[in-house]
C-alpha cells in the first residue's frame, strides 16, 4: 500500500487565454500552419528523438497527427481540423491559420470576448448569405460539359504541396491523371442506383511521376505461381470469381459458423483441411476460375486448384474488398464450411500483366463499365510518394465533392481579400440594426470588423512565403502579389502581371493597396469584362466549411472561462 500514490487534485485555470503561455503556444501554431501555407510553404519534418521514421510534410492533416499538443485549447482546435480535413479533404491549413488569426486579434482587442463571439457570429452569417448569392463575386459554376475546372481544381491541390516534388509539367501530367480517375468512378448510367465507385490508389517507388496512370479495373499484387502464359489461357470470356473474406488458411479460430465433423481418431487439422477440399471440389464444378480471399489460403489448397486451372489471389486486405465487390457484384464469403450459393458468384471481364517498372501486378478488369478503378502513383523515393499519395487522395474527394456543390472559389487568395472586402463594406452600412442586436457600442462593433477582415486579409498575405508584397485591388478586391523590396521609383502597374487566381491581369485602370493597411470601404464589383476561367481554384464546399470551422472555434475558445485537467 505504501507505493500506491495519492490522488492528485484537477488543476482549474481560469480564462486561459490571459495565460502569456498559452498565447505563445498560439502563436507558434500559428507560425508553423503559416509557414506550411500554399505552393512556395515550408517543408516541415517531423521525428523523435529515440530514432524511427522521419517524416516531412506540409499538409495539415498529415502534421497535425504528427505532433503532440499538451494544451486542452490547442488539442481542440487541432481535433477540429483534422475532422475537417477528413471530411471534406482540403483547406485544414485555411481553417487553421483563420482560426488563430481571429484569436490573435480579438485579445490585442481588448474588447470583451462575449462581444467578439456575437459579432464574428453575425460576419460569419453575413459571409454565408453572400457565397450563396448568385452574383457573389468570387465564385463560379463548375462546367461538367468540360474537364477544364475539374483539372485545374486537382493541379492547385497537388501545386501547393512542395513536398511532392513534381516539376510543373509533372504536376499538370498527374492531375491529369487524377482527374481521369475521378471521371471513371462516375458510372455512365444509374443501373437504377446512384453511386459513386470507388478509386484504388497503389504507390509504387523508384519509377519517374511520368509513370503514374489511372486504370479501370483493380490493380492487386500478382500471385508468385501465376505466369503470363496462365493468363492467355483464360481466353476472353467472362471470368467466374469466387471471393472469400474468412481465411482459408484452416486456422480453426477463422473457421465462422457451422459444424464440423470429426470421425474416429482423425486429426483436427486433417479434417480441416478435407473441409477446404471439398469447396475446392465445388468451386471448380461450378466453374470458378478465381478464387480471391482477404487473408491467407491454405498452401495445398493452392496447389490443388491450380492443377485444376483455378488461379488464387490471396491476401487482398480489406480496403480492396469493397471496390472488388462493385466491380464484380460477388458477395463475400464468411465460411468455408457450407457450399457456396450460386448467386455469391461473381464476373470479371478478363485478367491481364501490368507491369510498373519491377513490380508485376495483376490487372482485374471489369465486366462492362462499373465505376472502379486504380489509380497508379509512382515516385523517385517514398518521402515523395508519401506525400504524393496523401494529395492525390485529398485531390479526389475535393473532386467528388462538385458533384454536391458544382461551384468553386477563386484561388490565390483571392477569395479570402474579396470576402474581407465585402464584409468591410456592408458592416458599415447596417452599424445601427448590429449594434442594437448585440447590445454593444458602435466603436467596438466596428473594431471587431476590422479585426475579422484583417485576419481574411492574413490568411491571404501568408501565401507570400518569400518577402514579397501582397496587395489588394480597390475595384474588384483581388489579391495581388509583387517580388520583395521593389524599387521606389516604379509604379505597382508595371510590377503586378497577374492577380492570385490568375482572373485577372494588371492594368492602369485598377488602384492597389496594401494588405493589412486601411483603405476605403468599397464594394467588390463583379468580373463581367472576362470570359476566360481562373488559374487557381479552391473546393466551394471544403472551404464554406473550413470558413465555419475557423470561426467556430475561435468562438468557442474565447468563450472558454475555465480549463480543468486531471492530473492522476
Amino acid at each position: 500500500m505504501s507505493r500506491l500514490s495519492q490522488k492528485q487534485p484537477s488543476i482549474c485555470t481560469a480564462v486561459p487565454l490571459t495565460d502569456p503561455d498559452v498565447s505563445q503556444k498560439l502563436a507558434l501554431l500559428r507560425q508553423v500552419l503559416t509557414s506550411c501555407f500554399g505552393p512556395w510553404g515550408r517543408l516541415k519534418q517531423v521525428h523523435n528523438n529515440v530514432g524511427g521514421a522521419i517524416m516531412t510534410t506540409s499538409t495539415s492533416s498529415v502534421l497535425l497527427k504528427a505532433i503532440q499538443v499538451s494544451h486542452p485549447l490547442l488539442k481542440l482546435l487541432v481535433a477540429s481540423i483534422l475532422n475537417h480535413t477528413s471530411r471534406f479533404g482540403d483547406g485544414g491549413l485555411f481553417a487553421g491559420i483563420l482560426s488563430l488569426c481571429l484569436l490573435e486579434n480579438a485579445l490585442r482587442l481588448g474588447v470583451d470576448q462575449a462581444v467578439a463571439v456575437g459579432v464574428y457570429n453575425r460576419l460569419l452569417g453575413l459571409c454565408d448569405a453572400y457565397l450563396v448569392r448568385d452574383d457573389c463575386g468570387c465564385k463560379i459554376r463548375v462546367d461538367f460539359s468540360s474537364t477544364q475546372t475539374l483539372l485545374t481544381l486537382a493541379h492547385g491541390l497537388l501545386a501547393s504541396k512542395p513536398a511532392c516534388a513534381l516539376t510543373p509539367a509533372e504536376v499538370k501530367h498527374v492531375a491529369l491523371q487524377v482527374t481521369r480517375a475521378f471521371l471513371l468512378t462516375v458510372p455512365c448510367g444509374t443501373r437504377g442506383r446512384d453511386r459513386l465507385g470507388a478509386a484504388v490508389v497503389v504507390p509504387v517507388e523508384g519509377q519517374p511521376p511520368w509513370a503514374s496512370a489511372a486504370l479501370g479495373g483493380l490493380l492487386v499484387d500478382m500471385p508468385e505461381s501465376l505466369h503470363p502464359a496462365d493468363l492467355e489461357l483464360q481466353g476472353s470470356t467472362l471470368i467466374r470469381l469466387a471471393l472469400f473474406s474468412v481465411s482459408l488458411a484452416g486456422d480453426l479460430p477463422e473457421a465462422g459458423d457451422g459444424p464440423l465433423e470429426l470421425h474416429g481418431e482423425t486429426c483436427l487439422e486433417e479434417a480441416v483441411l478435407e473441409q477446404l477440399l471439398r469447396l475446392a471440389d465445388q468451386l471448380v464444378s461450378d466453374g470458378v476460375q478465381l478464387l480471391a480471399c482477404q487473408k491467407v489460403v491454405h498452401p495445398v489448397l493452392q496447389h490443388y486448384l491450380r492443377v485444376r486451372g483455378v488461379i488464387v489471389v490471396e491476401r487482398l486486405g480489406l480496403a480492396i474488398m469493397e471496390p472488388l465487390v462493385q466491380m464484380t457484384d460477388a458477395q463475400p464469403l464468411a465460411t468455408f464450411q457450407a457450399p457456396v450459393p450460386g448467386v455469391s458468384y461473381g464476373q470479371l471481364g478478363g485478367l491481364s500483366l501490368h507491369q510498373c517498372g519491377s513490380r508485376a501486378m495483376l490487372h482485374l478488369l471489369p465486366a462492362g463499365e462499373p465505376a472502379t478503378c486504380t489509380l497508379v502513383l509512382c515516385h523517385r523515393n517514398q518521402t515523395a510518394l508519401a506525400e504524393l499519395k496523401v494529395s492525390c487522395e485529398r485531390a479526389g474527394q475535393v473532386l467528388r465533392l462538385m458533384l454536391k456543390e458544382p461551384f468553386a472559389l477563386l484561388g490565390g487568395g483571392c477569395t479570402e481579400t474579396h470576402l474581407a472586402a465585402f464584409v468591410r463594406h456592408e458592416s458599415s452600412s447596417d452599424v445601427t440594426e448590429a449594434v442594437r442586436e448585440l447590445g454593444c457600442s458602435r466603436h467596438d462593433y466596428m473594431r471587431v470588423v476590422g479585426a475579422f477582415c484583417h485576419s481574411l486579409e492574413s490568411v491571404a498575405r501568408a501565401l507570400g512565403q518569400d518577402g514579397g508584397v501582397t496587395l489588394t485591388d480597390l475595384c474588384h478586391a483581388h489579391c495581388w502579389g509583387i517580388p520583395a523590396a521593389p524599387p521606389a521609383d516604379v509604379p505597382w502597374v508595371e510590377l503586378v502581371r497577374s492577380c492570385g487566381c490568375g482572373l485577372m491581369s494588371g492594368h492602369s485602370g485598377l488602384e492597389w493597396n496594401l494588405i493589412g493597411t486601411e483603405y476605403p470601404s468599397f464594394s467588390p464589383a463583379l468580373n463581367l469584362g472576362t470570359e476566360s476561367l481562373p488559374c487557381v481554384l479552391d473546393s466551394f464546399f471544403a472551404k464554406a466549411n473550413a470558413l465555419h470551422v475557423a470561426v467556430e472555434s475561435a468562438n468557442l475558445i474565447l468563450d472558454l472561462k475555465y480549463v480543468i485537467q486531471d492530473r492522476n
